[in-house]
């Protein structure tokens, strides 16, 4: 009897130590330098704007840059409407990281301008500055357009709907005593549908918010001679008075096929926008890549020269992520 029960034993043993061995090892060189975002496989989208603009092309570079260098991330840069689209996907977590103008971004964060109407966005936080974003005035060289006052009773595209793009041709039109009901038509049309409508002669003018050389405006001069339309200094003086994101720069002649003389015109400043509740350790390595990495965002487009880790936090609007804080930290960037 005592020797059944002990083959009992030595059977039961034996089954357990032949289940344990089924078991699937860990896999090998799990470990990694930079510890993967808690949480598992993570997706991040990065909203930018219309595909004829700069942030659609320095988006899909970032997204390059995500996908290369944080392990367990899958990230893609998404088309939008821009600026103001953007805040508000942040805000509800449809997006990881957008690009926004940086009055867009104030004017979110204290409830003005674009969002007067609702409460003021606080679960919003900054994650780098970028580059200045030139205000263009473009028109058909026959439209008889070469002030800003020229606009009046012409059909003119004041950028998309939602877009930094509306914002900065509103404000400019108030500046010299305009509305929208000044113009003959308004169109809300993206870069591209501006383009479009210009080569075929549908539009005048057209209000293009982005960096030098703007894809969409490069398009037009292909088949279509432009003319950029320059802004008095004395009224940009007005437009900082008011709004003082903006600031004055200068479009190089030879930028723009048959436009060889300097242009005056006002800037605001593109920059990322995260959630607040945007992973730490995330964000830390989003940031750390994009400037660590950036030569990837410089061979797509001129625009990635400008962007530079000494002025990360110059002019930012709004608290700044903690992930990324910790990197500008340990860079001594102040």
């Amino acid at each position: 009897m005592k020797k059944n029960k002990l083959a009992l034993v030595l059977v039961f043993v034996l089954l357990v130590s032949l289940l344990a061995g089924c078991q699937p090892a860990a896999p090998a060189g799990d470990e990694s330098d930079a510890p993967a975002p808690s949480g598992g496989a993570t997706f991040i989208n990065v909203a930018t704007g219309g595909t004829g603009g700069t942030y659609y092309p320095l988006g899909g570079a970032m997204a390059k840059i995500f996908n290369d260098n944080i392990e367990g991330v899958t990230a893609n840069a998404q088309a939008t409407g821009a600026s103001v689209e953007n805040i508000g996907l942040v805000s509800t977590g449809e997006t990881e990281v957008a690009f926004v103008q940086n009055d867009v971004t104030y004017y979110a964060w204290t409830g003005t301008e674009s969002f007067a109407e609702s409460e003021p966005i606080k679960n919003i936080r900054g994650m780098a500055m970028l580059y200045p974003e030139v205000v263009q005035i473009i028109a058909n060289a026959d439209a008889g357009i070469a002030s800003i006052e020229d606009l009046a009773g012409k059909k003119v595209a004041v950028g998309a709907p939602g877009s930094g793009t509306e914002v900065n041709a509103r404000q400019l039109l108030e500046i010299h005593g305009m509305t929208y009901d000044d113009l003959g038509k308004t169109d809300y049309l993206s870069f591209n549908e501006a383009a479009n409508n210009l080569k075929d002669k549908n539009i005048d003018a057209a209000f293009v918010t982005g960096a030098i050389p703007t894809s969409a405006v490069t398009e037009v001069t292909q088949t279509s001679d432009i003319v950029v339309i320059p802004v008095d200094s004395a009224k940009i003086t007005e437009l900082i008075a008011k709004y003082p994101f903006y600031t004055e720069v200068v479009i190089p002649g030879g930028e723009y096929r048959g436009n060889d003389t300097d242009v005056i015109t006002p800037a605001v400043m593109a920059m990322l926008v995260v959630p607040e509740d945007l992973d730490e350790e995330l964000a830390y390595q989003m940031t750390k890549f994009l400037f660590e990495q950036r030569q990837v965002i410089v061979e797509t487009h001129d625009r990635g020269n400008d962007i530079k880790l000494e002025t990360a936090l110059e002019g930012m609007p709004i608290d700044v992520h903690p992930g990324s804080q910790r990197y500008y930290d340990e860079q001594g960037i102040e």
